[in-house]
């Protein structure tokens, strides 16, 4: 088999959607389906002991919910399939962002009764904005749901994303009775586990006849006219292009309508594509390698204290004891430690091609956005999104004895991602987040995985501006009770400030003084 061959085959995708929606529960179905674990797991099934896979941190275990994002890797019908599962819960947007810059394409999870709710569409934006293509799964249709016409009709309204049905249900809740595939022209029944295949008539079959009860066989006809006359036609270049999104119905939790779904979203989906660099496109297909690290995990093994860098293979053949060359320091690298993963599980991997994601050992080398590459040439990818955090407390370690261990577990969250980490003229760690439940996972994870029980203090800013300066010493002057000076991971100067309004007061009496946000700052660093 030839590279392009190997490379087509390959499929990864990120799994989107508001909390409780389901997106774990489909995951953990995929996996099954894969047989990349031989039973399903579920974050709510405690007295068993059996969690979600991709839930395999504590945290998640007592939670209840995903607060980092896993990879998991697996073969179905020929195809090598990347999951990334990413949290739901708001709080972690900026990890699920950065998820989404390493994907092909994302499956967008609904809950058919909620409909589309703030962080679907917040993340929904994200994959607009970049262009992915979208798959829509309308899920828990076991229960009583919207029409699933207005679930159709949001996508264009709320989203401004056209829609194809490409999986239709029959009835919801407790008269629900199955889905209809419209483009295999076959009936999958509910709880029955049989399947009809239809004729030329296709839901106007008298197959259908006694099956299904009139009022659903009724609606299902009516609605297959309505959607056969004035829905959208099945469009497989809009769809690769994100401007249409193939709709699939049913339930994640009961395993019905998730198989239908896998098998189509595997011939529709694309293949590994072409990525933007600083010297112009790399194509999946070219020889030199290239990829990108878009997330540094720290405590994968605890019996290891290991840290790994997840990497997106974009061109080129990976073999493991490889020398390549980390861009943004022009440091010689040899990838000697590889593995597939699998959650917090891996195995070694010797190959891996454009499209593969892996992990490998960091011992300190690595930072997110790092692009990797055995060319000549210094290139780098698109920069990966991050943001000004909203919240901010003072930490430290509460037995000075174990300082070196806290500024051990700061440094390496901090290099995470997982939060921001400042810190002010007296040496004091100040962390950043977007939501409060990221301070929580970060105490959490200090206490288990670095033995040091912390002090948190919040302090009264909700506002990060980076400053533009060749100078940082001459800020001091700017500092009071509304504005504190701070220095992030990179030691670049950050005024933080109380709230919005203390920031445009600032500007107004301070017009020399130029503010960014993190993403100008991001921008203008891997430039």
């Amino acid at each position: 088999m030839n590279n392009i061959d190997i490379i087509n085959k390959r499929r990864i995708f990120g799994i989107i959607s508001h909390p409780d929606a389901g997106k774990t529960t489909l995951t953990e179905k995929l996996l099954l389906h894969g047989g990349a674990i031989r039973e399903a797991g579920t974050v709510r099934a405690r007295k068993n002991s059996k969690y979600a896979k991709s839930d395999w941190m504590e945290i998640e275990k007592q939670r209840g919910i995903s607060v980092t994002s896993s990879v998991m890797q697996f073969e179905y019908n020929d195809k090598v399939i990347s999951i990334m599962d990413t949290p739901g819960h708001n709080d972690f947007g900026e990890d699920t962002y950065r998820i989404l810059t390493s994907v092909d394409s994302a499956v967008m999870v609904i809950d058919a009764a909620k409909g589309i709710e703030a962080q679907t569409k917040k993340l929904f934006q994200v994959c607009s904005m970049r262009g992915i293509p979208i798959f829509t799964f309308i899920n828990k249709l076991d229960r009583e749901s919207m029409d699933p016409l207005e679930s159709m009709q949001e996508l264009e309204d709320v989203l401004g994303l056209p829609s194809v049905a490409v999986t239709w249900p029959i009835g919801c809740g407790k008269e629900f009775e199955g889905v209809y595939d419209r483009l295999r022209n076959t009936v999958y029944l509910f709880r029955k586990n049989e399947q009809i295949h239809l004729d030329e008539n296709r839901v106007n079959s008298s197959k259908l006849d006694g099956i299904l009860s009139p009022i659903n066989l009724k609606n299902l006809r009516n609605a297959m006219d309505l959607l056969d006359g004035a829905g959208n036609e099945f469009d497989l270049e809009a769809v690769k292009n994100g401007k249409l999104s193939p709709v699939f119905f049913g339930s994640a939790l009961a395993d019905f309508g998730v198989t239908e779904f896998l098998e189509h979203f595997l011939q529709i989906s694309p293949p590994p594509s072409a990525r933007k660099t600083t010297k112009g496109v790399v194509n999946p297909t070219d020889e030199e390698f290239t990829g990108f690290i878009f997330k540094i995990q720290a405590n994968m093994d605890p019996n290891h204290r290991d840290r790994l860098a997840f990497l997106r293979i974009c061109s080129g053949t990976f073999v493991r004891g490889m020398n390549v060359t980390l861009s943004r320091t022009g440091k010689q690298l040899k990838l000697s430690q590889s593995t597939h993963l699998m959650a917090n599980e891996r195995e070694t991997v010797d190959t891996a091609y454009a499209g593969d994601v892996i992990g490998i050992y960091d011992s300190g080398n690595f930072q997110i956005g790092d692009t990797l590459t055995n060319g000549k040439d210094k290139i780098f990818f698109e920069p990966l999104p991050t943001f000004p955090p909203e919240l901010f407390c003072r930490v430290s370690a509460k037995n000075s004895l174990k300082g070196k261990n806290f500024q051990k577990g700061v440094e390496q969250l901090a290099q995470e991602g997982a939060i921001q980490v400042y810190k002010n003229e007296y040496n004091e760690v100040i962390l950043g987040a977007v939501g409060i439940l990221q301070f929580e996972v970060f105490e959490y994870r200090l206490v288990n995985e670095y033995n040091t029980d912390i002090r948190m203090e919040n302090i009264d800013f909700t506002v990060a501006r980076w400053v533009k300066t060749d100078n940082p010493e001459e800020l001091k002057k700017y500092q009071n009770s509304r504005c504190m000076l701070v220095y992030d991971h990179y030691d670049r100067p950050v005024l933080l400030f109380t709230n919005t309004y203390a920031l445009k007061s600032f500007q107004e009496r301070n017009e020399d003084v130029e503010l960014v946000d993190a993403l100008d700052v991001i921008d203008e660093i891997d430039a």
